[in-house]
């Protein structure tokens, strides 16, 4: 159905500030499509060069909008940290701290930016309490939009405002299991400074929004967290639905490849296996993996990522003789897959997933169900919402979170090729789909008119 804008006389300016990571760009960009589509606006898309990049091969129908305009963010100069490293893309792990530090420097090039443009509304992310700061100084409305979900956002600013306690959260299908807790120890100790620093930071942001704030999620399958988080932070909590880009003109090498080798499978006989572009498997895990997928004997598409620098040949990164083996079963990709287009195609039974809630969201909102093996992060909340609304299966792990290839093989079959209990996943995860679409539609409608209110009120007390 085609969107019609409303009548205004006021073009509002939006300036929008995403965090460095294609999971933040492209909810921030889906947003952006929204407003043009239902707003007389302008959009100014503020991000480093390399993420404008793949602004502009991933949104191409946007570019030719007037009313849509790049903006480049510079970063300090840092040998530690050249340009092709400002985003988390392919990020080696042990400098995202450094992207963080580089990101909260960039205030000057965004206050030039923002004095230049001087809009009427600043949509920012996590990591820049500075811009809120900026905006407040003109008194420009600034709202915090989270891209992460609303059951993880909900616990961990739980455990924030109590010492580090999980004491007492409400809800006890949210949890974490003993190695998680160990795992994220762990890292809370190596990092110490810059954990603090990323996690004041950030739930800083919540307090600086200006009345509302946005979240990309659904009251359809997070309800009560999103009431919980409100609560919380004592602001209204605006869901905007899943924010999924349907399709992109892009086709990239090997992607008529492998939609050829999904076309010619059986409806519902594929598994599509992403652990997304932060995470990069162990060469342990990718054996796993790999025995796992033989194990199951499903059809399936692997994609594989190493960190930018890496020169890795894909048959040696796993077990020999693997893709002689399953070669008229699966193929491994290097890099890259067109995965909106494999989650929407009626071959794809499965979705064997880090859960990265960008990825939750388009597989909720294709409706393939997930077989979950989060890593870390927000990935095992993520999966504990998953299993709680329903929503395919988590791939138990040994007592110290160690992948097991039955393990693997058992939760693929169980969605994908047992008949009896596959066909109820398929069909609860087609059911979620509906319900998403549906509610999403209305919550994104919401949103949009939620913060033109809050800029005709801004505006309205500018003029008194």
């Amino acid at each position: 159905m085609e969107e019609k804008k409303t009548s205004e006389s006021s073009v509002f300016k939006v300036l929008m500030l995403p965090w460095l990571a294609h999971g933040h760009i492209s909810p921030f960009m889906e947003l952006s499509k929204r407003l043009l589509a239902k707003k007389n606006c302008q959009i100014y898309f503020c991000s480093t060069k390399v993420n404008l990049s793949f602004v502009e091969e991933n949104f191409d129908e946007i570019l030719s909008n007037q009313s849509f305009q790049l903006v480049e963010l510079q970063l300090p100069d840092s040998p530690d940290l050249p340009p092709q490293y400002h985003t988390t893309k392919n990020l080696p792990p042990h400098l995202i701290f450094n992207l963080i530090r580089a990101f909260q420097m960039a205030e000057s090039s965004f206050s030039s930016i923002f004095n230049s443009l001087i809009p009427d509304l600043v949509i920012f992310d996590g990591f820049q309490s500075w811009a809120p700061k900026i905006a407040a100084e003109k008194k420009i409305p600034a709202v915090y939009f989270i891209t992460s979900g609303a059951g993880t956002m909900s616990f961990y600013y739980h455990m924030y405002i109590k010492n580090g306690s999980f004491a007492n959260f409400p809800f006890s299908s949210m949890f974490l299991r003993d190695y998680e807790l160990r795992k994220m120890k762990a890292h809370v100790e190596s990092n110490s400074d810059d954990q603090a620093d990323v996690e004041n930071v950030g739930f800083k942001c919540f307090e600086l929004s200006s009345e509302i704030i946005l979240i990309k999620t659904s009251r359809a399958i997070e309800e009560k967290y999103v009431d919980y988080l409100s609560k919380l932070c004592g602001k209204e909590l605006v869901c905007l639905g899943p924010l999924v880009q349907e399709s992109s003109n892009q086709e990239r090498d090997g992607c008529k490849d492998i939609m050829n080798f999904l076309n010619e499978k059986d409806q519902d006989s594929v598994v599509y296996v992403s652990f997304g572009s932060e995470y990069f498997l162990s060469e342990e895990e990718r054996e796993e993996i790999a025995y796992g997928l033989e194990l199951s004997n499903v059809n399936f598409i692997w994609v594989i990522r190493f960190p930018v620098g890496q020169k890795v040949e894909i048959e040696d990164s796993i077990p020999k003789g693997f893709l002689e083996r399953v070669k008229n079963k699966g193929i491994v990709v290097d890099g890259w897959a067109p995965q909106a287009k494999i989650l929407h195609h009626e071959n794809t039974g499965g979705f064997l997933s880090h859960c990265g809630w960008s990825s939750v969201m388009e597989s909720l909102y294709f409706g393939v169900p997930i077989i979950a093996m989060p890593m870390h992060l927000d990935q095992p909340t993520n999966a504990r919402v998953l299993g709680e609304i329903g929503f395919g299966v988590e791939v138990l792990k040994d007592e110290n979170g160690k992948m097991n290839r039955e393990e693997i093989a058992n939760a693929i079959k169980m969605v994908v090729s047992e008949k009896q209990i596959g066909e109820g996943i398929r069909g609860k995860a087609k059911e979620l789909s509906r319900e998403l679409r549906l509610k999403g539609e209305e919550e994104e409608q919401e949103g949009v008119e939620k913060l033109w209110d809050l800029c005709n009120k801004y505006k309205a007390a500018a003029q008194d």
